[in-house]
């Protein structure tokens, strides 16, 4: 009870106002819980004090605008990098960027207030809402923000959760199952410092701790053998990326890195080099070619492709001793990489080239290369967990190539890492990471770091990648565990209602 009193005066919650001002500051402070700073307990008393503002709302429309402002802290702390984007990196007048981030921001922040008015709805204990209605609303809103309007799952509360034991749970349901968990975390403590069954709480607590530290034992894939691998790292400016002045430099640049590199597998970053293929010295390629002839291995070359006029992908190309292949990016960013119809004026005011990719079809194979078979995404995509399942069990490796130049020294980067650590642990398989400026890394398939590169530096990351077969859970079901999770914790919620209404 102390807890709740320190952080949410009677004073300030009994005001609109105060209620406001504390639902924006615990959204803001949430983000502290995710990459870099990863305070996971900062993380759980912002959800409690949403907890608190929810069940002692008056009115379902006094829950809705709590839920609004906590998204606003939330995505207007956590993703502001999109101004950076827009503004430094896009050209966007500043005034109409900071416009466009906030109307982005309060976009997203509808999604929890549409969940802080419909838990509000739910005729139930207050101990039930915490613990059931909450964390099942939360989550299934996380999981509409992950597919609407193409979908932008950045910040699900199950991020937060991956160096706790709640990881175990990834391999099940993926990040909403986390979600989930790290919720109805949340709601028992609640219940603890409010009193509500405290006992009960505590015990509930234990064994959802212990359950996630007993899956985290759990190997879900099996050994497949390794090979050497070498990330570079070019650390080319965003502003000079598309310079033609700086153009030679670039390709010297990770000519260099190649040749100095181990690797049977050679990974460069997303548009590495940052001309078409087919416009690229054929004597240039050829060179990336025979440095991974050298090893009996391949090289992964994120590169522009355009296979007819007016036609052009994002894509990653091999080059070395298997027959060329291509990977296609499937999963395009809005207004960066494609243009929503009806927004074409955006064109006009962004100064972002290549801004009209084509989308990749969505049953493209691994590549094989190096003697294995690895699923290739492409930046941002490695945000959609069931889209990178797409590739496996087949690809024993997963590899992505990014640009995080676009966010500059922001959170972005560091959030991405986390995202991409959650995909090894979903789906028990080791992923290398090659970016422009940072962060090159290798992830082991239990989500740790095993390796990484400075930002904004110029180097090449070599690590021996470990291979694996078999399959997770959430590789064969994907979110419809976490799913089937939330409609059980939402029915037995309904059951105590009709329950409470009986007795």
């Amino acid at each position: 009870m102390r807890l709740i009193r320190a952080l949410a005066p009677e004073a300030l919650r009994a005001h609109p106002a105060g209620r406001a001002a504390l639902a924006f500051f615990a959204g803001a402070a949430l983000v502290s819980a995710f990459a870099p700073l990863e305070w996971v307990l900062v993380g759980l008393a912002a959800f409690m004090l949403l907890i608190e503002l929810w069940v002692s709302a008056a009115s379902p429309r006094s829950a809705f605008w709590s839920g609004f402002w906590f998204g606003l802290g939330l995505f207007g702390a956590g993703v502001s990098w999109v101004y950076v984007s827009l503004h430094r990196y896009g050209g966007m007048p500043a005034p109409l960027a900071a416009f466009a981030t906030f109307g982005f921001c309060a976009g997203l922040a509808l999604l929890p207030a549409a969940a802080g008015w419909l838990q509000a709805r739910w005729r139930v204990a207050p101990a039930a809402r915490a613990c059931l209605v909450i964390p099942a609303l939360w989550t299934f809103v996380e999981w509409v923000r992950g597919w609407l309007l193409t979908g932008f799952p950045w910040l699900s509360a199950g991020y937060a959760a991956i160096d706790t034991p709640l990881a175990g749970f990834a391999p099940l349901g993926g990040v909403y199952m986390l979600s989930l968990a790290a919720l109805a975390c949340a709601g028992l403590l609640w219940c603890v410092v409010r009193n509500r069954g405290r006992r009960s709480a505590l015990l509930v607590l234990a064994l959802l701790l212990g359950a996630g530290a007993m899956l985290r034992t759990q190997s879900w894939t099996s050994p497949a053998g390794a090979l050497r691998a070498s990330l570079l790292q070019g650390d080319i400016p965003q502003d000079l990326k598309f310079d033609p002045a700086r153009y030679e430099r670039t390709l010297e640049t990770y000519a260099l890195l190649a040749e100095g590199s181990r690797g049977r597998l050679i990974v460069l970053p997303e548009t590495a080099i940052p001309r078409f293929l087919d416009r690229i010295d054929p004597a240039y390629l050829a060179r990336l070619e025979a440095i991974a002839r050298q090893r009996d291995g391949d090289l992964l070359l994120g590169v522009p492709y355009r296979p007819a006029p007016g036609v052009y992908y994002n894509s990653v190309v091999s080059l070395g001793a298997s027959p060329p292949q291509i990977y296609d990016k499937v999963h395009l960013v809005p207004f960066g990489e494609f243009i929503p119809p009806g927004f074409g004026w955006i064109v006009r005011v962004l100064s972002i080239p290549l801004s009209d990719f084509s989308s990749g079809s969505p049953d493209q194979r691994p590549l094989r290369v190096a003697g294995t078979r690895v699923a290739v995404d492409i930046c941002y995509e490695d945000a959609f967990g069931e889209e990178i399942a797409r590739q496996l069990p087949e690809a024993q490796l997963l590899v992505n190539v990014s640009n995080d130049a676009w966010f500059g020294d922001s959170l972005a980067p560091a959030q991405h890492l986390q995202m991409g650590r959650m995909r090894a642990l979903e789906t028990g398989r080791m992923l290398l990471t090659a970016t422009n400026t940072g962060i090159t890394t290798a992830v082991a398939r239990d989500g740790r770091v095993l390796g990484r590169l400075p930002e904004f530096a110029v180097g090449q990351l070599e690590i021996t990648a470990l291979l694996y077969s078999g399959a997770t859970p959430y590789v064969r079901v994907g979110d419809l565990g976490a799913l089937a999770a939330i409609a059980l914790m939402l029915g037995a919620a309904l059951v105590l209602a009709r329950r409470a209404r009986s007795g």
